[in-house]
């Protein structure tokens, strides 16, 4: 997986506060602070991302955007400060992938990072899915933690890579269900509680939730 990103945001303070964040993360940044020049960065190199400010000197995000996407599928987030739905029609319909509104928290920006990457690079086309130290060979059903098998049973395995899948994003116990028991099943909600404590018993060496995590009246989540 590419994970060069680029940076086009004429605001150099915002653009390095993103750009430590990013690198910390483990992506290989560069900035760029015009548009034209950007958008020759975005044409000559390979990038795995760009992030692409709507406001910007010598050529605007929008222009940027459409010119990139006329020649290559490179996903783009556009960031702005102009939140209007005109606007963020007129993003996304230039070729925007995503659209992040200033200010914005940066947990916000690298879980829709995050999201992007997964469905450029679907996990279920994976041979491998991986979560701190747990490893499932998606091919062998085969879950390992710290190199040990774990035994689970179809249920279980299923919401295993459920969650593997959707890591970051909280899932409803009606999703959970959905996905893992079908849209037909008669299966009451509450089962998917019942699993997820038998998948916890057997991920978990203590009671801390350190694989998945309970949100109060939303539903379950892996964060990463």
């Amino acid at each position: 997986m590419n994970k060069r990103i680029l940076i086009i945001e004429d605001e150099a303070n915002l653009a390095r506060f993103i750009e430590l964040d990013l690198s910390h993360e483990g992506y290989e940044v560069r900035v760029c602070h015009d548009g034209r020049e950007g958008l020759e960065l975005a044409l000559a190199e390979e990038w795995g991302l760009v992030l692409l400010d709507l406001m910007l000197p010598s050529l605007n995000g929008m222009e940027v955007c459409r010119r990139l996407r006329a020649v290559k599928k490179t996903p783009v987030i556009m960031i702005t400060a102009r939140d209007s739905v005109f606007d963020r029609v007129m993003g996304l319909d230039s070729g925007a992938d995503d659209y992040i509104v200033k200010p914005f928290a940066i947990e916000e920006l690298l879980a829709r990072i995050r999201a992007l990457f997964r469905r450029v690079h679907p996990s279920m086309d994976q041979e491998y899915l991986t979560f701190k130290d747990l490893v499932v060979d998606v091919k062998a059903r085969v879950v390992k933690k710290d190199g040990q098998t774990i035994e689970l049973t179809k249920r279980e395995y299923d919401l295993l890579v459920t969650f593997l899948q959707n890591v970051d994003i909280v899932l409803t116990r009606d999703a959970l269900l959905n996905k893992v028991w079908g849209f037909d099943t008669e299966v009451e909600t509450n089962v998917v509680d019942v699993y997820v404590r038998y998948l916890r018993h057997k991920l978990d060496e203590t009671d801390k939730e350190r694989y998945i995590q309970t949100v109060r009246g939303a539903g379950y989540v892996m964060r990463s």
